[in-house]
């Protein structure tokens, strides 16, 4: 599957700081890795049954800003997203709107092309469904039989009859795993709670525990099913897709396992517990990385709810997109927030000066771009880089620096990559916070 076509980053002189996160589990700030090591990066994409609404863009902007940091620091980025093109919500949502699944999901993955193209997100080096790794999810999750650490479900007598065998579905045992449950943070009857709201099965009869998640649900009628060999016709679970799909293109160790703070549990706490099964590691996850939620009119924003504001609408009614993006940046990843139009706003306010400021003459931007690097360093810190930029464009405007000889002041690609005041101001808030002014 193909991802959306890059922006251009524009070179910056120096190098940027290692950049600290909050680990969700650990609950402190812990510096990434350093240069000698690549970063390796996967971040769970969406379910295609709805258009990109301003929650999914604050995650997917929140580790875009991650992935340009990085880079900036001189690291090699490998960077992974997944796409849950079959799952229950897509197949709910296809069969009330009469449109085949298939098709449901091909328009909405486009049109998030589209929201992240406009928005400027660097595109990941592997985007990756669900149905084109059914092979590997397969060989998955028959290693994980043959290992013991799942286990088969009896069907009823009618699902068999449909499946044409009584093979049974396969779960995973969660109680070979003795960190699992770990960074959820909830005792037992908490986690049972979740998991049973967020597709879970906690009460299905057969199961050896009631927070063991499913890794391959057998034919059933009127579902689509795909060949999983010894394991019958059938599809995967979700979370299985997740720990294949990193495995596969990042290796045995992901350095940051990220999506928005909705995916602690059950999904991350299950993938990765999948991923101890299938590679060995103790902590095949370094660091565990978690956008806040976006709400609007008094509640988060979800597709169950109905309380969106797409992305797609807001630039169909003349938004522009980095005044979009500057909503989402105005907040620090990690917080939630309640979208109000006044914010977009304010957004628009604030890119028409920075613009203003940029395509003029003004002071030396050499200490707003160290300002933006150490704002971002420090786990991500998107309003703290904000400031700074507002800070030197208000200086701009009042007229210090008026004169200063900018030499790329005119967008000359052939100044030197140094280049100092507007140019450099122009070219910091381009390649780090992704706004093109």
């Amino acid at each position: 599957m193909h991802s959306w076509s890059a922006p251009d980053v524009p070179a910056l002189p120096g190098h940027g700081a290692r950049v600290h996160l909050f680990d969700s589990t650990a609950r402190v700030l812990v510096p990434t890795r350093g240069t000698e090591e690549p970063a390796t990066l996967y971040v769970c994409g969406i379910t295609p049954y709805d258009a990109t609404h301003l929650g999914h863009a604050n995650t997917y902007t929140a580790f875009d800003l991650l992935v340009r940091a990085w880079r900036d620091a001189g690291r090699d980025v490998r960077y992974v997203q997944n796409v849950t093109d079959v799952d229950d919500p897509l197949l709910e949502r296809a069969t009330a709107t009469g449109v085949d699944w298939r098709e449901l999901a091909a328009s909405q993955i486009e049109l998030f092309r589209g929201d992240m193209t406009a928005l400027r997100v660097v595109p990941p080096e592997h985007y990756i469904g669900a149905v084109e790794s059914m092979e590997t999810v397969v060989g998955a999750v028959e290693g994980m039989l043959g290992a013991g650490t799942a286990y088969r479900v009896p069907l009823t007598p009618e699902e068999a009859a449909v499946a044409g065998d009584d093979l049974g579905d396969v779960y995973a045992d969660t109680s070979v795993d003795p960190f699992f449950g770990v960074g959820a943070h909830l005792d037992h009857a908490a986690m049972v709670d979740v998991f049973g709201e967020n597709g879970g099965d906690p009460g299905r009869p057969g199961k050896r525990q009631a927070l063991d998640p499913l890794l391959w649900r057998r034919t059933r009628a009127g579902e689509p099913d795909w060949d999983g060999g010894t394991l019958g016709r059938g599809r995967p679970g979700w979370h299985i897709e997740c720990a294949c799909i990193a495995r596969c293109h990042l290796g045995p160790v992901v350095e940051v396992q990220g999506g928005g703070r909705d995916l602690v549990f059950p999904h991350h706490e299950m993938s990765e517990s999948h991923l101890r099964s299938l590679t060995g590691e103790p902590a095949p996850v370094l660091l565990h990385v978690h956008a806040g939620m976006v709400g609007y009119h008094g509640e988060k924003m979800s597709k169950s709810r109905g309380n969106l504001v797409l992305v797609s609408r807001l630039l169909a009614d003349g938004a522009d997109p980095m005044a979009v993006r500057l909503v989402l940046l105005a907040h620090h990843y990690r917080t939630d927030w309640e979208y109000t139009d006044d914010d977009l706003a304010v957004a628009t306010a604030r890119l028409g000066r920075w613009r203003e400021a940029m395509h003029g003459s003004g002071p030396s931007a050499e200490e707003l771009l160290d300002d933006v690097r150490r704002a971002l360093a420090a786990d991500l810190d998107a309003p703290a880089a904000l400031a700074a930029v507002d800070a030197w464009v208000d200086r701009a405007l009042d007229g210090d620096g008026d004169g200063d000889g900018d030499a790329a002041s005119d967008g000359d690609a052939s100044a030197p990559a140094g280049a100092d005041g507007p140019d450099l101001a122009r070219r910091a808030v381009d390649a780090l916070l992704g706004v093109a002014v």
